[in-house]
């Protein structure tokens, strides 16, 4: 039987969020869909409403369900108003999602965050049990703006017998323009100097 590239994206698109494709991890690593493109726009978009905020952050997370892709928690970095440094956008909804389960455990779900994880929200994401991980900017676009511990979300999971696929950059220009807003800018001059 012969496959058009048309058909076999089509039939792959549809599938991406099945947890049978997550079963393969070669295939669902590198594999993006256009409905991942579409979630990393909306919590983009999401997280850029803070930017007319008296906390303005280019940082931002969903948790969707993988087979249903029905939202389960949003959240964005909350370190400066909550003085709480472990309060990034990943971890905080991570919590939130746990909590709202009663459970601590995210086997089921996607999480989608507009810059990839630091080592230490990678860690909370594999210990969590995500399916998924879909990420914008990268740690090296976030390095330029603010301190950062650069180590790749892929070197963190691959390093570990946790398992989460993680795929990205998704958007990355989409993302990146939420750390280049002349109002984040702004605010990351304020930070550097408290």
């Amino acid at each position: 039987m012969k496959v058009n590239r048309r058909s076999f994206l089509a039939q792959a698109g549809a599938a991406s969020f099945s947890p049978g494709i997550l079963a393969t991890p070669a295939l669902a690593a590198d594999f993006v869909s256009a409905i991942d493109r579409e979630r990393m726009r909306s919590v983009a978009a999401f997280t850029a409403e803070t930017l007319s905020t008296d906390h303005p952050v280019p940082f931002g997370a969903d948790i969707v369900s993988t087979a249903t892709g029905e939202r389960l928690m949003r959240a964005v970095n909350r370190v400066g108003p909550d003085h709480d440094p472990s309060a990034h956008a990943e971890t905080l909804t991570i919590r939130l999602a746990c909590a709202k389960l009663a459970t601590g455990s995210l086997k089921g779900y996607t999480l989608y965050t507009t810059c990839e994880p630091c080592a230490m929200c990678m860690a909370c994401a594999l210990w969590s049990g995500l399916d998924r991980l879909v990420f914008g900017a990268t740690i090296a676009d976030a390095s330029r703006f603010v301190s950062q511990i650069t180590i790749a979300a892929k070197e963190v999971a691959r390093r570990t017998d946790l398992h989460c696929v993680v795929a990205g950059p998704v958007e990355r220009e989409v993302c990146v323009k939420l750390f280049t807003d002349p109002r984040m800018q702004k605010a990351f001059a304020m930070w550097k100097r408290s």
